[in-house]
């Protein structure tokens, strides 16, 4: 049986997937959560904002937990695709279990935002590049998969997982402004502050697009505690990096080469906080959402790959709302994430815990069989 996605849906939910293989590092790399760049993605925006809220060392030392992740991931990944490719090739059928991939765009990207802020622009290029690349092949190949295949998504198919598409397109937004302020040359500048603009536009019609999809089944499919997972924590969280790449935006020069981006002020703020205003909603009711699935349903608390897909929004949250704070001079906003900042460590912090501690007992698990 393969692991489970971001999404919290089994990755072979048909159960015709590949034997796993016998030995523990085998399965571990044959079953890897197609998802699990997620850990990327929440170690490093919790170092961005803890860095930005002035705790250096914390952020440099969750920094250093992040690119170990960030390594790590790559290694097991190309390992998975190098000697167990069908099990590659079984979770890239299911358009579900394969927008989890989107992780990796997101957590290249996040990881790059961090090494700009730590002097090390000619690293996150690089890893801008691949993840542009990455994202061109999911962007337009799963929606070109689903037609070509004539299989067209039914209502429970549909889960918080979808979102990361918004994330990873948002995230390339933001790395590519972050970008800006490292180039030197005139006509990379503007190229990159115009290909910021489209990708925040076209990241906020996705959004648009998929949260009535998501609603409808919501309230039409009967949702299981099962499925009612930690990544429909990702609905915020696409609000939330929405808002930072606007926030991006803002700090701009009004005009970057030819491009008169300070016309779109006015736009971009009113976005970004309806935006933000709808993110803030939504937390109220993912906390409804986890206390029916585990205290009324009792569904059990254990680790799962997807729990990073909860940790990244919570950070993301303190992020958005102190750049949109300062850029657009909204006090009440930065004042938030001087307090949320702490919900975002607190849950990394314990997610670590727990994934450790998972390890630790399936070694042990492993040594008494």
């Amino acid at each position: 049986m393969l692991g489970r996605s971001a999404g919290g849906q089994p990755s072979d939910p048909d159960g015709k997937g590949p034997p796993a293989p016998a030995g523990l590092v085998q399965r571990a790399i044959a079953t890897l959560d197609p998802g699990y760049f997620a850990w990327v993605m929440a170690s490093g925006i919790v170092s961005i904002g803890t860095d930005l809220l002035g705790y250096g060392v914390l952020s440099e030392a969750i920094l250093g937990v992040t690119v170990a992740a960030f390594v790590s991931l790559v290694l097991a990944y190309v390992a998975r695709a190098l000697w167990f490719a069908p099990f590659v090739r079984h979770s890239l059928q299911d358009p579900t279990v394969a927008m989890a991939y989107f992780t990796f765009v997101a957590g290249a990207d996040v990881l790059g935002v961090r090494l700009v802020m730590a002097g090390h622009p000619a690293i996150a290029a690089g890893l801008a590049i691949v993840a542009a690349l990455v994202w061109v092949v999911l962007n337009y190949g799963l929606p070109w998969s689903i037609v070509a295949r004539a299989h067209r998504p039914v209502f429970r198919e549909f889960n918080g997982t979808w979102f990361i598409w918004v994330v990873g397109t948002q995230s390339l937004a933001i790395a590519a402004v972050g970008l800006v302020g490292a180039s030197h040359d005139a006509a990379l500048r503007q190229s990159l502050a115009e290909t910021a603009v489209c990708l925040w536009g076209v990241g906020i019609v996705l959004y648009l697009v998929l949260v009535v999809i998501i609603f409808l089944r919501l309230m039409v499919v009967e949702v299981t505690p099962g499925e009612m997972g930690p990544a429909y924590w990702i609905a915020m969280g696409a609000t939330a990096i929405s808002v930072r790449a606007a926030a991006g935006l803002l700090v701009l020069p009004s005009r970057v080469g030819g491009f008169p981006i300070g016309e779109l002020h006015s736009f971009v703020v009113g976005t970004s906080v309806v935006l933000w205003s709808f993110g803030t909603w939504w937390i109220p009711l993912l906390v409804l959402f986890g206390l029916w699935r585990h205290v009324v349903r009792r569904y059990p608390l254990s680790y799962e790959p997807r729990l990073w897909s909860m940790v990244f929004p919570l950070g993301m949250y303190t992020v958005a709302s102190y750049t949109l704070g300062k850029a657009a001079g909204f006090d009440f906003m930065v004042d938030i994430a001087r307090v949320w900042v702490f919900v975002g460590v607190v849950a990394w912090a314990g997610v670590l815990v727990l994934m450790l501690g998972a390890a630790a007992q399936a070694l042990g698990a492993r040594r008494r069989a």
